[in-house]
């Protein structure tokens, strides 16, 4: 399994339409950079987020997610509250060839105001908006700037093909729209 470098993914997303909207370069005056970078590609976040809330005092279950743990807000900066989380999506659309499977990790520049970015690997064939879990681990309130980066997808190609693949099981959150709340 090796990791797959600019030229690749340009290729890929270009003629496969892997990602879109793509940029082809790396953007970076007076934004927290986006675009493809040496051996992958910086994502945007949207400007549509649920931000964590405790005001029913919901317990927070993934076998049985109440959708009021959350508050939906939609702008160019979002402020998650201290010790506190919330979702978003990416501004790109995702298509995962079969023989592909990508990390994602945390932009530096957030990393190190000590907000967090969770994704789980995009798997062969899965495609869709990525839900992104944004953790702000401070004592104070942190600011998410909406379309600039957010985190770093990197690619990496197997060896051979899956057998299985996340279009084969259908998997639950398959060519998914908008921001998927927990589901089993």
């Amino acid at each position: 399994m090796g990791v797959k470098p600019d030229h690749w993914i340009r290729k890929m997303a270009l003629e496969q339409g892997m990602i879109e909207p793509f940029v082809d370069s790396q953007v970076r005056n007076g934004v927290i950079s986006y675009g493809v970078s040496s051996y992958g590609y910086d994502i945007r976040v949207a400007d549509e987020y649920k931000i964590f809330t405790n005001v029913y005092s919901a317990i927070v279950d993934p076998k049985q997610f109440d959708p009021r743990s959350m508050v939906d807000f939609k702008g160019d900066v979002c402020v998650i509250p201290p010790n506190s989380f919330a979702l978003a999506r990416t501004v790109e659309y995702f298509r995962i060839p079969r023989s592909i499977l990508t990390l994602c990790v945390g932009k530096s520049t957030y990393a190190r105001c000590g907000i967090i970015v969770n994704v789980t690997p995009f798997e062969p064939e899965w495609e869709g908006y990525v839900t992104l879990e944004i953790s702000n681990t401070t004592p104070l309130p942190a600011k998410i700037y909406s379309n600039e980066g957010i985190a770093q997808v990197v690619f990496f190609e197997g060896d051979e093909m899956c057998e299985i693949s996340y279009a084969d099981k259908k998997g639950k959150y398959q060519k998914q729209e908008s921001i998927a709340l927990p589901k089993i």
